[in-house]
Parts: structure tokens; sequence; C-alpha cells
């Protein structure tokens, strides 16, 4: 088998569990093949859907396309002053794109519609996925590392506050600085 790259397209995710307890929430997707992963863009919900319309690419030699079973898509939705907690995930197994497009050396998958599971295996929503997978006969990897850490210890409610207070008083100094007259050269 060749080597090939996986093209993922994230379109939306409807009917998800709204977590936030004031406001709009805002949702965040992580999507993980084998060791490599990547974290969409951050979007609020717009007519019950949360639109991202984004393209991930997974580039591996043959040797690893071989072992890889799934890709997992986790929602995460971004809340005040904390990296964000989790709503819900898919897991879509790759063994027969993976077949089929080293078979024809081009296979692509319409978005369509896959159930989002909860932590208490149940289901709510639905995100929508597109898949490519291209057969590439040299394909050049390189090493690379998390694009997102989704096992990273989240921060303290008061160690936010004060990333917060320091952030504004560094503002505050800066603008300060600028706009003052005597530090104008003459």
């Amino acid at each position: 088998m060749k080597g090939g790259i996986l093209e993922v397209l994230l379109v939306n995710a409807e009917g998800i569990r709204h977590t936030n307890l004031f406001g709009t929430p805002t949702y965040y997707a992580i999507v993980q093949c084998g060791n490599q992963v990547h974290r969409s863009k951050v979007s609020s919900v717009k007519d019950d859907k949360v639109w991202w319309n984004e393209k991930f690419s997974f580039e591996y030699p043959p040797s690893d396309w071989k072992r890889l079973t799934h890709i997992k898509f986790r929602i995460m939705d971004l809340e005040f002053l904390t990296d964000g907690g989790f709503v819900g995930q898919t897991i879509f197994h790759l063994g027969g794109i993976i077949t089929e497009g080293s078979d024809r050396g081009l296979i692509e998958v319409q978005p369509a519609p896959f159930n989002v599971v909860l932590e208490d295996n149940t289901y709510k929503g639905q995100i929508q996925i597109g898949f490519k997978f291209i057969v590439d006969e040299e394909v050049h990897m390189e090493s690379r590392e998390f694009a997102a850490h989704e096992n990273a210890p989240r921060q303290s409610i008061c160690r936010s506050i004060f990333n917060l207070w320091k952030m504004s008083w560094f503002r505050f100094l800066f603008y300060g600085h600028q706009k003052n007259p005597k530090n104008k050269l003459k």
C-alpha cells in the first residue's frame, strides 16, 4: 500500500448539549487521527447549529495507515475563564475508506451526519463530517507534535482571574505610557 492523505471536512453540529449557564455557548472540535491532533476554530450557535466548515489533512506513510483504525471528533465547550468542557464525541472507523481508497486511488465520502455520544454513552445531537482519502506515492512526513492537549489539567478559576487581572494592568500601563505627552521625543 502506498502512503496517503486523509482530508476531513468538519461542517457543523446540531442539537448538541448546552453546558453554559449564562450567555451563548461557543464550541470547538478536537480531531484526532493516530498521533496527529487538530483543533478547529471556535464557533457560536446560529439557528441551533454550530458551523465550522473547516478542512483538516492527515498525512501518513504506508506503514502507519495499516495501524490506524479510527478518527475521533471531540466537541468541547469554550467556557468563561476556562479551557473548555467536554460536550460529546464521535468515533468514525476508517477501515473501509482506507481499503477502498488504496484500491481506487481516491475515495470521497460526502458530508453526512453522525451521532454525538455523551459521557454516559447516550446520544444527543449530530455532527456532520465528510472524508476524502487520496493515495500518494511520495508521502513527505515530518515529526509532528500535538496541536491540542486533550488531557491537559484545567486551570483553576482563581488562576484565570489572576491572569485576567494581570493582563488588564499590563494594558493599562502600556497604553498609559504611550499616550503620555511627556514621553514624546523632541
